[in-house]
């Protein structure tokens, strides 16, 4: 029969995907019980209530300890961390040492933003089907959602106004079904409809914090939404995160077209990758003939992407049913091989 030495010892292998340290120096193991019968039970404390990696952290834990002679079963239990207890395990000065530390929490591999400069060519719908495929592909994933004064990613996942939470130690980012973190203003908000009438210093400022303060952890990709224009919230997001590349979205109109080679001058003028061009709405399939329509005229993604020196990823048709899916809150249920080969492209691209 196992003893409590035991077990602990077996959970220290067990670690912490976010932290990168294992569960019982991060005191995160509770309420430890050995039945008569052999099966154990003890609690897992989160340090985000809605942990998306709780399941893989149990699964580990279940096995190091099943694995001991004596054990019958593991039953594990999860409760939010306290105030208190979060405080300690994002203080501990020993995680990487000369570094802040939320800088010692906070992981990220890498930043993508998606741009246009015009509005309404579906840069948010570009950036949520790249996270549910990346997602897919097994990446921890978060998304910035920097339109302040207009988010739209938390409805397209079907967050609640109010999801996201302060500490002392930061923000803690809402969570997708599928375990995809979002800060964004909306979540901020009692309710989602209420408007954000902020000049362009608070909003640079707040797209700052959202990178700042934004308690990450470990990511091996941030996509960042941005806005229209190529002013405050695009310099912001270029000046204060360490950008990999920028994916650009348009649409086929040549009015489009001209707003994003502006966006495309400022980012060359800048030096900043632009990793592939995105056309959006490039033509609507007549489910009965199967006919093609150009409904916004000619394409000039490729006119796009010769001034940006780089290449059209794909050309995204006008689709009802993804529309739906969007205004529903469920876009981590799309299933368009379009929309999935655009996240493979990204990760060959990187």
């Amino acid at each position: 029969m196992p003893v409590n030495s035991d077990i602990m010892h077996a959970l220290r292998r067990v670690i912490d995907p976010e932290i990168g340290r294992n569960l019982v120096d991060l005191n995160m193991i509770h309420d430890l019980q050995i039945g008569a019968g052999g099966r154990v039970g003890f609690t897992i404390a989160l340090t985000v209530p809605t942990c998306p990696l709780r399941d893989q952290m149990a699964g580990d834990a279940r096995a190091a300890v099943g694995a001991l002679d004596g054990v019958t079963g593991v039953d594990i239990k999860f409760r939010p961390m306290n105030e208190a207890e979060r405080k300690a395990v994002f203080s501990l000065s020993h995680l990487r040492p000369g570094l802040p530390q939320l800088k010692q929490f906070n992981q990220v591999q890498q930043v993508i933003a998606v741009m246009s400069g015009k509005g309404g060519v579906g840069k948010s719908l570009v950036t949520a089907a790249l996270a549910v495929g990346l997602r897919r592909q097994g990446q921890r994933v978060g998304i910035l959602d920097a339109d302040v004064t207009g988010p739209s990613i938390p409805r397209l996942f079907g967050l609640a106004s109010g999801g996201l939470r302060a500490s002392e130690q930061g923000m803690l980012p809402a969570a997708t079904k599928k375990g995809i973190k979002v800060v964004s203003a909306n979540l901020l908000l009692k309710e989602e409809d209420t408007p954000i009438v902020w000049r362009g210093p608070m909003i640079a400022g707040a797209i700052k914090q959202f990178w700042t303060d934004a308690l990450w952890g470990r990511l091996d990709t941030l996509l960042v939404d941005l806005p229209p224009g190529t002013s405050d919230a695009a310099i912001a997001v270029i000046q204060n995160l360490p950008l990999k590349g920028v994916i650009l979205v348009t649409t086929p109109q040549e009015l489009a077209a001209m707003v994003v080679r502006k966006a495309v001058y400022m980012l060359r003028d800048l030096k900043v990758p632009i990793l592939g061009v995105i056309e959006n709405m490039s033509y609507f399939r007549c489910p009965e003939t199967n006919h093609q329509h150009e409904i916004f005229g000619p394409s000039h993604a490729e006119e796009i992407a010769a001034a940006a020196g780089t290449t059209v990823w794909a050309h995204l048709r006008i689709n009802p049913e993804l529309a739906a899916l969007c205004d529903a809150g469920r876009v981590e249920e799309l299933d368009l091989p379009e929309l999935q080969a655009l996240s493979e492209r990204l990760v060959a691209s990187v």
